[in-house]
Protein backbone atom coordinates (compact mmCIF):
# COMPACT_ATOMS: atom_id res chain seq x y z
CA UNK A 1 0.00 0.00 0.00
CA UNK A 2 1.68 3.27 -1.02
CA UNK A 3 2.08 6.01 1.54
CA UNK A 4 1.54 5.99 5.29
CA UNK A 5 -1.82 4.97 6.73
CA UNK A 6 -4.25 7.78 7.51
CA UNK A 7 -4.08 9.28 11.00
CA UNK A 8 -6.41 7.78 13.60
CA UNK A 9 -9.65 9.67 14.00
CA UNK A 10 -9.11 11.52 10.75
CA UNK A 11 -9.00 8.97 7.94
CA UNK A 12 -8.83 11.44 5.10
CA UNK A 13 -6.94 14.50 6.36
CA UNK A 14 -3.67 14.13 8.27
CA UNK A 15 -3.19 15.99 11.51
CA UNK A 16 -1.24 19.23 11.47
CA UNK A 17 2.45 18.92 12.33
CA UNK A 18 3.25 21.35 15.13
CA UNK A 19 6.32 22.74 13.35
CA UNK A 20 4.28 24.09 10.44
CA UNK A 21 2.36 26.84 12.15
CA UNK A 22 5.07 29.43 11.46
CA UNK A 23 4.65 28.81 7.73
CA UNK A 24 0.87 28.91 8.02
CA UNK A 25 1.10 32.25 9.86
CA UNK A 26 3.32 33.68 7.11
CA UNK A 27 0.92 32.54 4.40
CA UNK A 28 -2.11 33.73 6.33
CA UNK A 29 -0.61 37.22 6.67
CA UNK A 30 -0.99 37.75 2.93
CA UNK A 31 -4.76 37.64 3.53
CA UNK A 32 -4.34 41.18 4.87
CA UNK A 33 -4.70 42.20 1.22
CA UNK A 34 -8.39 41.40 1.62
CA UNK A 35 -8.75 44.41 3.93
CA UNK A 36 -7.75 46.69 1.02
CA UNK A 37 -10.46 45.05 -1.09
CA UNK A 38 -13.19 45.02 1.58
CA UNK A 39 -12.57 48.46 3.03
CA UNK A 40 -12.34 50.21 -0.34
CA UNK A 41 -15.55 48.63 -1.63
CA UNK A 42 -17.28 49.21 1.73
CA UNK A 43 -16.56 52.92 2.16
CA UNK A 44 -18.47 54.10 -0.89
CA UNK A 45 -21.88 52.97 0.39
CA UNK A 46 -21.70 55.40 3.30
CA UNK A 47 -19.67 58.15 1.63
CA UNK A 48 -22.24 58.77 -1.11
CA UNK A 49 -24.85 59.37 1.62
CA UNK A 50 -22.74 61.96 3.55
CA UNK A 51 -23.91 65.58 3.42
CA UNK A 52 -20.52 67.19 2.74
CA UNK A 53 -19.68 64.71 -0.01
CA UNK A 54 -23.08 65.37 -1.64
CA UNK A 55 -22.48 69.13 -1.38
CA UNK A 56 -19.07 68.69 -3.04
CA UNK A 57 -19.93 66.19 -5.78
CA UNK A 58 -23.76 66.01 -5.90
CA UNK A 59 -26.53 68.37 -6.95
CA UNK A 60 -28.79 70.75 -5.02
CA UNK A 61 -32.53 70.03 -5.38
CA UNK A 62 -35.66 71.32 -3.60
CA UNK A 63 -36.21 69.77 -0.18
CA UNK A 64 -38.86 67.03 -0.31
CA UNK A 65 -39.75 63.70 1.24
CA UNK A 66 -37.49 62.00 -1.33
CA UNK A 67 -34.64 64.49 -0.79
CA UNK A 68 -34.84 65.63 2.88
CA UNK A 69 -31.35 67.19 2.73
CA UNK A 70 -32.02 69.12 -0.49
CA UNK A 71 -29.09 67.23 -2.03
CA UNK A 72 -28.96 64.29 -4.41
CA UNK A 73 -26.56 62.27 -6.50
CA UNK A 74 -28.04 61.65 -9.96
CA UNK A 75 -28.40 57.99 -10.88
CA UNK A 76 -25.77 58.24 -13.63
CA UNK A 77 -23.22 59.66 -11.18
CA UNK A 78 -24.12 57.14 -8.47
CA UNK A 79 -23.61 54.31 -10.94
CA UNK A 80 -20.29 55.74 -12.12
CA UNK A 81 -18.71 56.42 -8.73
CA UNK A 82 -19.60 52.95 -7.42
CA UNK A 83 -18.83 50.99 -10.58
CA UNK A 84 -15.62 52.74 -11.70
CA UNK A 85 -13.74 50.92 -8.92
CA UNK A 86 -14.90 47.64 -10.47
CA UNK A 87 -13.74 48.80 -13.90
CA UNK A 88 -10.28 49.43 -12.43
CA UNK A 89 -10.26 46.10 -10.66
CA UNK A 90 -11.23 44.30 -13.88
CA UNK A 91 -8.14 45.60 -15.66
CA UNK A 92 -6.04 45.11 -12.53
CA UNK A 93 -7.12 41.46 -12.30
CA UNK A 94 -6.13 40.89 -15.94
CA UNK A 95 -2.82 42.66 -15.28
CA UNK A 96 -2.22 40.29 -12.40
CA UNK A 97 -1.21 37.47 -14.77
CA UNK A 98 1.86 39.12 -16.36
CA UNK A 99 2.80 40.70 -13.03
CA UNK A 100 2.63 37.31 -11.27
CA UNK A 101 4.55 35.48 -14.00
CA UNK A 102 7.24 38.12 -14.55
CA UNK A 103 7.82 39.73 -11.14
CA UNK A 104 6.58 36.90 -8.96
CA UNK A 105 3.64 36.62 -6.59
CA UNK A 106 5.33 38.41 -3.66
CA UNK A 107 6.76 41.40 -5.53
CA UNK A 108 3.49 41.69 -7.45
CA UNK A 109 1.56 42.14 -4.18
CA UNK A 110 3.98 44.88 -3.13
CA UNK A 111 3.53 46.65 -6.48
CA UNK A 112 -0.23 46.52 -6.10
CA UNK A 113 0.07 48.38 -2.76
CA UNK A 114 1.82 51.27 -4.52
CA UNK A 115 -0.81 51.49 -7.26
CA UNK A 116 -3.56 51.36 -4.66
CA UNK A 117 -1.95 54.16 -2.63
CA UNK A 118 -1.87 56.40 -5.71
CA UNK A 119 -5.63 55.98 -6.07
CA UNK A 120 -6.21 56.73 -2.38
CA UNK A 121 -4.12 59.91 -2.62
CA UNK A 122 -6.10 61.18 -5.61
CA UNK A 123 -9.46 60.54 -3.88
CA UNK A 124 -8.37 62.15 -0.61
CA UNK A 125 -7.20 65.34 -2.29
CA UNK A 126 -10.04 65.53 -4.84
CA UNK A 127 -12.17 68.66 -5.04
CA UNK A 128 -13.72 67.94 -8.42
CA UNK A 129 -15.60 65.00 -9.86
CA UNK A 130 -12.98 63.97 -12.45
CA UNK A 131 -10.13 63.67 -9.92
CA UNK A 132 -12.25 61.60 -7.55
CA UNK A 133 -13.26 59.23 -10.35
CA UNK A 134 -9.65 58.81 -11.57
CA UNK A 135 -8.61 58.05 -8.00
CA UNK A 136 -11.34 55.43 -7.71
CA UNK A 137 -10.04 53.80 -10.91
CA UNK A 138 -6.41 53.57 -9.73
CA UNK A 139 -7.47 52.28 -6.32
CA UNK A 140 -9.51 49.67 -8.17
CA UNK A 141 -6.56 48.70 -10.35
CA UNK A 142 -4.52 48.04 -7.19
CA UNK A 143 -7.35 46.02 -5.63
CA UNK A 144 -7.65 44.01 -8.86
CA UNK A 145 -3.97 43.09 -8.70
CA UNK A 146 -4.35 42.10 -5.04
CA UNK A 147 -7.43 39.97 -5.71
CA UNK A 148 -5.50 37.89 -8.26
CA UNK A 149 -2.15 37.71 -6.48
CA UNK A 150 -3.10 37.09 -2.84
CA UNK A 151 -5.22 33.92 -3.33
CA UNK A 152 -2.57 32.66 -5.78
CA UNK A 153 0.21 33.30 -3.26
CA UNK A 154 -1.73 31.62 -0.45
CA UNK A 155 -2.71 28.58 -2.53
CA UNK A 156 0.86 27.98 -3.68
CA UNK A 157 2.34 28.32 -0.17
CA UNK A 158 -0.27 26.65 2.06
CA UNK A 159 -0.10 23.02 3.25
CA UNK A 160 -2.82 20.98 1.59
CA UNK A 161 -4.53 19.97 4.84
CA UNK A 162 -5.37 23.59 5.69
CA UNK A 163 -5.20 25.37 2.33
CA UNK A 164 -8.95 25.93 2.20
CA UNK A 165 -8.99 27.61 5.62
CA UNK A 166 -5.95 29.77 4.81
CA UNK A 167 -7.33 31.01 1.50
CA UNK A 168 -10.70 31.54 3.19
CA UNK A 169 -8.83 33.94 5.46
CA UNK A 170 -8.64 36.27 2.46
CA UNK A 171 -12.44 36.49 2.37
CA UNK A 172 -12.47 36.98 6.15
CA UNK A 173 -10.11 39.92 5.73
CA UNK A 174 -12.49 41.32 3.08
CA UNK A 175 -15.35 41.14 5.58
CA UNK A 176 -13.22 42.83 8.26
CA UNK A 177 -12.46 45.60 5.77
CA UNK A 178 -16.17 46.03 5.06
CA UNK A 179 -16.92 46.20 8.79
CA UNK A 180 -14.15 48.74 9.44
CA UNK A 181 -15.50 50.86 6.59
CA UNK A 182 -19.02 50.78 8.05
CA UNK A 183 -17.81 51.67 11.57
CA UNK A 184 -15.58 54.53 10.41
CA UNK A 185 -18.28 55.88 8.07
CA UNK A 186 -20.72 55.84 10.98
CA UNK A 187 -18.21 57.72 13.16
CA UNK A 188 -17.56 60.53 10.65
CA UNK A 189 -20.89 60.82 8.82
CA UNK A 190 -22.15 63.86 10.78
CA UNK A 191 -19.06 66.02 10.21
CA UNK A 192 -19.95 69.07 8.14
CA UNK A 193 -16.62 69.47 6.34
CA UNK A 194 -14.46 67.44 3.95
CA UNK A 195 -13.01 65.38 6.81
CA UNK A 196 -16.32 63.46 6.89
CA UNK A 197 -15.25 61.53 3.80
CA UNK A 198 -11.50 62.26 3.65
CA UNK A 199 -10.84 60.42 6.93
CA UNK A 200 -12.47 57.13 5.81
CA UNK A 201 -10.64 57.30 2.48
CA UNK A 202 -7.17 58.29 3.78
CA UNK A 203 -7.14 55.53 6.44
CA UNK A 204 -6.56 53.14 3.53
CA UNK A 205 -2.90 54.26 3.44
CA UNK A 206 -2.44 52.29 6.68
CA UNK A 207 -3.72 49.03 5.18
CA UNK A 208 -1.48 49.37 2.10
CA UNK A 209 1.57 50.20 4.26
CA UNK A 210 1.10 47.18 6.54
CA UNK A 211 0.75 44.78 3.60
CA UNK A 212 3.68 46.30 1.68
CA UNK A 213 6.08 46.12 4.64
CA UNK A 214 4.90 42.67 5.71
CA UNK A 215 5.56 41.16 2.28
CA UNK A 216 9.26 42.07 2.64
CA UNK A 217 9.57 39.28 5.21
CA UNK A 218 7.65 36.57 3.38
CA UNK A 219 9.19 34.07 0.94
CA UNK A 220 8.33 33.79 -2.73
CA UNK A 221 6.19 30.76 -3.57
CA UNK A 222 8.23 27.60 -4.27
CA UNK A 223 6.06 26.83 -7.30
CA UNK A 224 6.86 30.15 -9.02
CA UNK A 225 10.56 29.65 -8.24
CA UNK A 226 10.56 26.16 -9.78
CA UNK A 227 8.71 27.46 -12.82
CA UNK A 228 11.54 29.98 -13.24
CA UNK A 229 14.27 27.32 -12.78
CA UNK A 230 15.33 28.63 -9.37
CA UNK A 231 15.34 25.22 -7.74
CA UNK A 232 17.65 26.01 -4.82
CA UNK A 233 15.60 29.09 -3.93
CA UNK A 234 12.45 26.97 -4.17
CA UNK A 235 13.92 24.44 -1.72
CA UNK A 236 14.81 27.20 0.73
CA UNK A 237 11.35 28.75 0.38
CA UNK A 238 9.57 25.44 1.00
CA UNK A 239 11.93 24.70 3.88
CA UNK A 240 11.00 28.01 5.49
CA UNK A 241 7.27 27.45 4.95
CA UNK A 242 7.38 23.94 6.45
CA UNK A 243 10.05 24.60 9.14
CA UNK A 244 11.85 21.52 7.87
CA UNK A 245 15.47 21.20 6.63
CA UNK A 246 16.03 21.58 2.88
CA UNK A 247 17.13 17.94 2.59
CA UNK A 248 14.15 16.58 4.54
CA UNK A 249 12.46 13.80 2.53
CA UNK A 250 9.08 15.49 2.82
CA UNK A 251 10.43 18.75 1.34
CA UNK A 252 12.18 16.90 -1.47
CA UNK A 253 9.09 14.80 -2.23
CA UNK A 254 6.92 17.92 -2.61
CA UNK A 255 9.54 19.58 -4.82
CA UNK A 256 9.66 16.43 -6.98
CA UNK A 257 5.86 16.51 -7.26
CA UNK A 258 5.85 20.15 -8.37
CA UNK A 259 8.59 19.48 -10.94
CA UNK A 260 6.81 16.40 -12.29
CA UNK A 261 3.52 18.25 -12.70
CA UNK A 262 5.21 21.24 -14.36
CA UNK A 263 7.18 18.99 -16.71
CA UNK A 264 3.97 17.23 -17.79
CA UNK A 265 2.28 20.59 -18.46
CA UNK A 266 5.27 21.84 -20.44
CA UNK A 267 5.31 18.67 -22.53
CA UNK A 268 1.67 19.36 -23.41
CA UNK A 269 2.66 22.92 -24.35
CA UNK A 270 0.18 24.61 -22.01
CA UNK A 271 1.33 28.19 -21.44
CA UNK A 272 -0.85 30.69 -23.32
CA UNK A 273 -4.28 32.23 -22.83
CA UNK A 274 -5.57 30.01 -25.66
CA UNK A 275 -4.30 26.98 -23.72
CA UNK A 276 -6.62 27.94 -20.86
CA UNK A 277 -9.53 26.78 -23.04
CA UNK A 278 -8.12 23.47 -24.30
CA UNK A 279 -10.43 20.46 -24.24
CA UNK A 280 -8.01 17.71 -23.27
CA UNK A 281 -7.42 14.92 -20.76
CA UNK A 282 -6.73 17.44 -17.99
CA UNK A 283 -10.04 19.22 -18.67
CA UNK A 284 -8.31 22.60 -18.82
CA UNK A 285 -11.30 24.27 -20.50
CA UNK A 286 -13.68 22.98 -17.83
CA UNK A 287 -11.37 24.22 -15.09
CA UNK A 288 -10.96 27.68 -16.60
CA UNK A 289 -14.68 28.06 -17.27
CA UNK A 290 -15.45 26.78 -13.76
CA UNK A 291 -13.17 29.47 -12.30
CA UNK A 292 -14.71 32.17 -14.48
CA UNK A 293 -18.28 31.16 -13.69
CA UNK A 294 -17.86 30.52 -9.96
CA UNK A 295 -16.63 34.10 -9.59
CA UNK A 296 -19.50 35.35 -11.74
CA UNK A 297 -22.09 33.41 -9.71
CA UNK A 298 -20.56 34.73 -6.47
CA UNK A 299 -21.35 38.26 -7.64
CA UNK A 300 -24.78 37.24 -8.94
CA UNK A 301 -25.82 36.12 -5.46
CA UNK A 302 -26.56 39.83 -4.95
CA UNK A 303 -24.30 40.22 -1.91
CA UNK A 304 -22.72 43.46 -3.10
CA UNK A 305 -26.16 45.01 -3.47
CA UNK A 306 -26.25 45.01 0.34
CA UNK A 307 -22.72 46.32 0.82
CA UNK A 308 -22.68 48.88 -2.00
CA UNK A 309 -26.22 50.22 -1.74
CA UNK A 310 -27.36 48.88 1.64
CA UNK A 311 -27.38 52.25 3.42
CA UNK A 312 -29.51 53.87 0.73
CA UNK A 313 -31.75 50.78 0.35
CA UNK A 314 -32.53 50.48 4.06
CA UNK A 315 -33.20 54.23 4.17
CA UNK A 316 -35.67 54.00 1.29
CA UNK A 317 -37.32 50.96 2.89
CA UNK A 318 -38.30 53.13 5.86
CA UNK A 319 -35.72 51.74 8.30
CA UNK A 320 -34.44 54.30 10.81
CA UNK A 321 -30.66 54.79 11.19
CA UNK A 322 -29.63 52.73 8.15
CA UNK A 323 -25.94 53.35 8.99
CA UNK A 324 -26.28 51.19 12.12
CA UNK A 325 -28.11 48.46 10.18
CA UNK A 326 -25.19 48.44 7.73
CA UNK A 327 -22.76 48.04 10.65
CA UNK A 328 -24.89 45.14 11.96
CA UNK A 329 -24.94 43.33 8.61
CA UNK A 330 -21.16 43.71 8.37
CA UNK A 331 -20.73 42.22 11.85
CA UNK A 332 -22.75 39.20 10.70
CA UNK A 333 -20.55 38.99 7.60
CA UNK A 334 -17.32 38.97 9.64
CA UNK A 335 -18.28 36.44 12.30
CA UNK A 336 -20.13 34.03 10.02
CA UNK A 337 -17.05 33.74 7.79
CA UNK A 338 -15.30 31.93 10.66
CA UNK A 339 -17.57 28.84 10.52
CA UNK A 340 -16.90 28.75 6.78
CA UNK A 341 -13.13 28.72 7.38
CA UNK A 342 -13.60 25.72 9.65
CA UNK A 343 -16.24 24.00 7.54
CA UNK A 344 -14.33 24.15 4.26
CA UNK A 345 -11.87 21.55 5.62
CA UNK A 346 -14.47 19.67 7.68
CA UNK A 347 -17.31 19.30 5.16
CA UNK A 348 -15.56 20.11 1.90
CA UNK A 349 -15.99 22.74 -0.81
CA UNK A 350 -18.78 21.20 -2.88
CA UNK A 351 -21.34 20.50 -0.13
CA UNK A 352 -20.96 23.94 1.46
CA UNK A 353 -21.46 25.64 -1.90
CA UNK A 354 -24.62 23.62 -2.53
CA UNK A 355 -26.23 24.20 0.87
CA UNK A 356 -25.17 27.84 0.98
CA UNK A 357 -26.88 28.52 -2.34
CA UNK A 358 -30.06 26.78 -1.14
CA UNK A 359 -30.30 28.93 2.01
CA UNK A 360 -29.55 32.15 0.11
CA UNK A 361 -32.17 31.32 -2.52
CA UNK A 362 -34.89 30.79 0.11
CA UNK A 363 -33.99 33.95 2.06
CA UNK A 364 -33.94 36.20 -1.00
CA UNK A 365 -37.32 35.02 -2.26
CA UNK A 366 -38.74 35.58 1.22
CA UNK A 367 -37.27 39.12 1.38
CA UNK A 368 -38.86 39.90 -2.00
CA UNK A 369 -42.26 38.44 -1.05
CA UNK A 370 -42.42 40.13 2.36
CA UNK A 371 -41.06 43.40 0.97
CA UNK A 372 -43.82 43.75 -1.61
CA UNK A 373 -46.61 42.82 0.79
CA UNK A 374 -45.92 45.13 3.77
CA UNK A 375 -45.87 48.91 4.13
CA UNK A 376 -42.81 50.87 5.19
CA UNK A 377 -44.60 51.65 8.47
CA UNK A 378 -44.93 47.98 9.43
CA UNK A 379 -42.31 47.66 12.17
CA UNK A 380 -42.59 43.88 12.51
CA UNK A 381 -42.24 43.46 8.76
CA UNK A 382 -39.14 45.67 8.67
CA UNK A 383 -37.57 43.61 11.46
CA UNK A 384 -38.35 40.44 9.52
CA UNK A 385 -36.64 41.89 6.44
CA UNK A 386 -33.53 42.76 8.44
CA UNK A 387 -33.46 39.27 10.02
CA UNK A 388 -33.77 37.54 6.63
CA UNK A 389 -31.05 39.75 5.12
CA UNK A 390 -28.79 38.81 8.06
CA UNK A 391 -29.49 35.06 7.56
CA UNK A 392 -28.78 35.49 3.84
CA UNK A 393 -25.48 37.27 4.61
CA UNK A 394 -24.58 34.54 7.11
CA UNK A 395 -25.15 31.86 4.46
CA UNK A 396 -23.01 33.75 1.94
CA UNK A 397 -20.25 34.50 4.43
CA UNK A 398 -19.86 30.86 5.48
CA UNK A 399 -20.03 29.35 1.98
CA UNK A 400 -19.86 31.28 -1.30
CA UNK A 401 -17.87 34.18 0.13
CA UNK A 402 -14.66 32.28 1.00
CA UNK A 403 -15.05 29.10 -1.03
CA UNK A 404 -15.20 30.81 -4.44
CA UNK A 405 -11.67 32.10 -3.74
CA UNK A 406 -10.53 28.68 -2.50
CA UNK A 407 -11.75 26.97 -5.68
CA UNK A 408 -10.20 29.63 -7.91
CA UNK A 409 -6.86 29.26 -6.17
CA UNK A 410 -6.56 25.48 -6.38
CA UNK A 411 -8.10 24.11 -9.58
CA UNK A 412 -5.56 25.36 -12.16
CA UNK A 413 -2.26 23.72 -13.18
CA UNK A 414 0.93 25.69 -12.47
CA UNK A 415 1.89 26.61 -16.02
CA UNK A 416 -1.35 28.51 -16.70
CA UNK A 417 -2.35 29.30 -13.10
CA UNK A 418 -1.64 33.03 -13.28
CA UNK A 419 -3.50 33.45 -16.58
CA UNK A 420 -6.50 31.32 -15.60
CA UNK A 421 -6.77 32.96 -12.19
CA UNK A 422 -6.60 36.43 -13.70
CA UNK A 423 -9.42 35.54 -16.11
CA UNK A 424 -11.50 34.16 -13.21
CA UNK A 425 -10.95 37.18 -10.96
CA UNK A 426 -11.54 39.53 -13.89
CA UNK A 427 -14.90 37.77 -14.30
CA UNK A 428 -15.66 38.58 -10.65
CA UNK A 429 -14.93 42.24 -11.21
CA UNK A 430 -16.71 42.41 -14.58
CA UNK A 431 -19.92 41.20 -12.96
CA UNK A 432 -19.24 43.35 -9.92
CA UNK A 433 -19.07 46.36 -12.25
CA UNK A 434 -22.17 45.33 -14.22
CA UNK A 435 -24.24 44.81 -11.06
CA UNK A 436 -23.04 47.97 -9.33
CA UNK A 437 -23.70 50.01 -12.47
CA UNK A 438 -27.12 48.53 -13.24
CA UNK A 439 -28.50 48.29 -9.69
CA UNK A 440 -29.34 52.01 -9.22
CA UNK A 441 -31.30 51.92 -12.49
CA UNK A 442 -33.09 48.75 -11.34
CA UNK A 443 -33.90 49.94 -7.83
CA UNK A 444 -34.24 53.73 -7.86
CA UNK A 445 -37.39 55.69 -8.65
CA UNK A 446 -37.61 58.35 -11.32
CA UNK A 447 -37.51 58.70 -15.12
CA UNK A 448 -35.44 56.04 -16.86
CA UNK A 449 -35.34 53.76 -13.80
CA UNK A 450 -37.12 50.44 -13.25
CA UNK A 451 -38.06 51.35 -9.64
CA UNK A 452 -38.00 47.70 -8.56
CA UNK A 453 -37.05 48.50 -4.98
CA UNK A 454 -37.26 45.36 -2.84
CA UNK A 455 -38.52 43.37 -5.83
CA UNK A 456 -34.89 43.20 -7.00
CA UNK A 457 -34.54 40.28 -4.56
CA UNK A 458 -36.63 38.15 -6.94
CA UNK A 459 -33.69 38.49 -9.34
CA UNK A 460 -31.11 37.55 -6.68
CA UNK A 461 -33.18 34.54 -5.60
CA UNK A 462 -33.28 33.27 -9.18
CA UNK A 463 -29.53 33.67 -9.62
CA UNK A 464 -28.94 31.68 -6.41
CA UNK A 465 -31.00 28.87 -7.97
CA UNK A 466 -28.50 29.02 -10.84
CA UNK A 467 -25.66 28.69 -8.29
CA UNK A 468 -27.14 25.38 -7.12
CA UNK A 469 -27.19 23.89 -10.63
CA UNK A 470 -23.71 25.19 -11.47
CA UNK A 471 -22.14 23.71 -8.34
CA UNK A 472 -23.82 20.33 -8.76
CA UNK A 473 -22.61 19.80 -12.33
CA UNK A 474 -19.28 21.69 -12.46
CA UNK A 475 -17.46 21.83 -9.09
CA UNK A 476 -15.51 18.77 -7.85
CA UNK A 477 -14.52 18.06 -4.24
CA UNK A 478 -10.84 18.99 -3.71
CA UNK A 479 -10.57 18.95 0.10
CA UNK A 480 -7.24 17.70 1.43
CA UNK A 481 -5.48 17.42 -1.96
CA UNK A 482 -2.23 19.08 -2.98
CA UNK A 483 -2.42 21.40 -6.00
CA UNK A 484 -0.73 18.67 -8.04
CA UNK A 485 -3.19 16.02 -6.86
CA UNK A 486 -6.02 18.24 -8.09
CA UNK A 487 -4.61 17.62 -11.59
CA UNK A 488 -5.03 13.89 -11.07
CA UNK A 489 -8.57 14.43 -9.79
CA UNK A 490 -9.61 16.27 -12.95
CA UNK A 491 -7.89 13.73 -15.19
CA UNK A 492 -9.55 10.70 -13.62
CA UNK A 493 -12.99 11.77 -12.39
CA UNK A 494 -15.94 14.08 -13.00
CA UNK A 495 -17.48 16.60 -10.57
CA UNK A 496 -20.19 14.02 -9.74
CA UNK A 497 -17.67 11.24 -9.00
CA UNK A 498 -14.91 13.45 -7.56
CA UNK A 499 -15.69 12.83 -3.87
CA UNK A 500 -15.07 9.09 -4.15
CA UNK A 501 -11.89 9.49 -6.21
CA UNK A 502 -10.60 12.17 -3.81
CA UNK A 503 -10.98 9.74 -0.90
CA UNK A 504 -8.93 7.16 -2.77
CA UNK A 505 -6.22 9.67 -3.65
CA UNK A 506 -5.84 10.73 -0.03
CA UNK A 507 -6.09 7.23 1.43
CA UNK A 508 -3.44 5.83 -0.93
CA UNK A 509 -1.30 9.02 -0.85
CA UNK A 510 -0.88 9.07 -4.62
CA UNK A 511 1.12 11.92 -6.19
CA UNK A 512 1.97 13.11 -9.68
CA UNK A 513 5.53 11.86 -9.24
CA UNK A 514 4.09 8.41 -8.47
CA UNK A 515 2.31 8.39 -11.83
CA UNK A 516 5.67 8.86 -13.48
CA UNK A 517 6.84 5.76 -11.59
CA UNK A 518 9.22 7.65 -9.32
CA UNK A 519 8.08 6.48 -5.91
CA UNK A 520 5.23 3.96 -6.00
CA UNK A 521 3.46 1.63 -8.33
CA UNK A 522 0.77 3.12 -10.58
CA UNK A 523 -2.07 0.99 -9.26
CA UNK A 524 -4.64 3.71 -8.81
CA UNK A 525 -3.94 5.24 -12.18
CA UNK A 526 -4.24 1.91 -13.92
CA UNK A 527 -7.45 1.17 -12.05
CA UNK A 528 -8.92 4.52 -13.03
CA UNK A 529 -7.75 4.55 -16.64
CA UNK A 530 -11.05 3.07 -17.80
CA UNK A 531 -13.03 5.66 -15.84
CA UNK A 532 -11.58 8.73 -17.52
CA UNK A 533 -14.06 11.04 -19.16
Amino acid sequence: MPGPPPAPGSPLVPAAPKNRFAGIAMTAFAAFGGILYGYDTGTISGIIAMQDWLRTFGQVVPVSSDFPLGLTLPTNRESLVVSILSAGTFFGALGGAPVADILGRRIGIMLSCLVFSLGVALQTGAHNWATFIVGRFFAGFGVGLVSTLVPMYQSECSPKWIRGAVVSGYQWAITIGLLLAAVINNATKNRQNHSAWQIPISIQFIWAFVLFVGMFWLPETPRWLIKNNRHEDAARSLSRLTSLPVQDPEVQAELDDIRAALREEQERGENSYADCFKFNRSKIALRTLSGIFIQAWQQLTGINFIFYFGTTFFQNAGIKNPFLITVATNIVNVFMTLPGMWGVEKFGRRSLLLWGAVVMCICEYLVAIIGVTISINNTSGQKALIALVCIYIAAFASTWGPIAWVITGEIFPLNIRAKAMSLSVASNWLWNWAISYATPYLVNKGPGNAALGVKVFFIWGSTCAGCILFTYFCIPETKGLSLEQVDLLYQNSTPLTSAAYRRELVARDLHVADVAGKHHDGGVVEQDADEKV
